[in-house]
């Protein structure tokens, strides 16, 4: 490992229907020959706490509505912006933003940081970015609530990855593989898969229409000539964690 630098943050991206999950699992295991690795979600999981919510005795259903709900509301451009959208938006900024710094933390530690999406400051209003409409009439506070996410995408898009695995899938492949997902939404994912930069990090396009077979090496090629660069040296024992 070079010492002048922080242990290596790897993102994998894409759209639904990409494999992302496949392939993180995958490379964590994969990583792990290079030393400790961890692997952090840095995406917003509103299902995962929607499903979560409505567990709870009593309110828990009516609760996990609201949620799924008001994150729909929030992609019309119809209207004022109203307080409950806002409130469930900046509570999954928080949420994220402490899973960014425990990311962060690892890292610091020497840890191999492998992360399942990355926030991103580019386009407004696509996945991963800003959820605030931008333009949209609303109240002092919720405009203040808007500001302070730009704010936080801002500041988490600084701390760029030092390798970015780009998923990239066709809309038609998408739709196969996720057939319960709006086509529209696809659309747009995987139109915004391929404009991304990530503030000019090192990205690694991965055509994801070929079967896994072939999508693994593809990857494992692309990590091994990262780490080699970076002075890690593959063994066949280590650690890892997934958080």
């Amino acid at each position: 490992m070079n010492s002048e630098h922080s242990s290596p943050l790897i993102a994998v991206i894409g759209s639904d229907g990409s494999g992302k999950s496949t392939v993180c699992d995958h490379l964590l295991t994969y990583l792990q020959n290079y030393g400790p690795a961890v692997r952090v979600h840095l995406g917003k999981q509103a299902g995962n706490v929607g499903r979560a919510a409505a567990q709870l005795p009593v309110i828990g259903s009516m609760i996990g509505r609201k949620i799924e709900q008001n994150t729909k509301k929030v992609r019309s451009k119809k209207g004022r912006m109203k307080m409950l959208p806002s409130l469930v938006i900046s509570f999954f900024v928080i949420r994220r933003l402490l899973r960014f710094r425990r990311m962060l933390a690892f890292r610091k530690q020497g840890l191999i940081v492998l992360t399942d999406r990355f926030p991103q400051a580019q386009i407004p209003g696509a996945y991963d970015g800003p959820a605030f409409p931008e333009n949209k009439e609303s109240n002092h506070f919720i405009k203040w609530l808007a500001r302070r996410e730009k704010q936080a995408f801002r500041w988490m898009a600084d701390h760029k990855p030092d390798l970015v695995i780009k998923l990239n899938v066709d809309l038609e492949v998408a739709c196969a593989r996720k057939p319960d997902h709006s086509p529209e939404a696809l659309a747009r994912k995987t139109l915004t898969t391929s404009l991304l930069n990530f503030e000019g990090a090192k990205i690694v396009d991965i055509d994801a229409n070929r079967p896994l077979d072939e999508v693994l090496p593809a990857v494992e090629k692309a990590v091994a000539a990262f780490m080699k660069d970076h002075g890690y040296v593959y063994m066949d024992s280590a650690s890892s964690v997934t958080t």
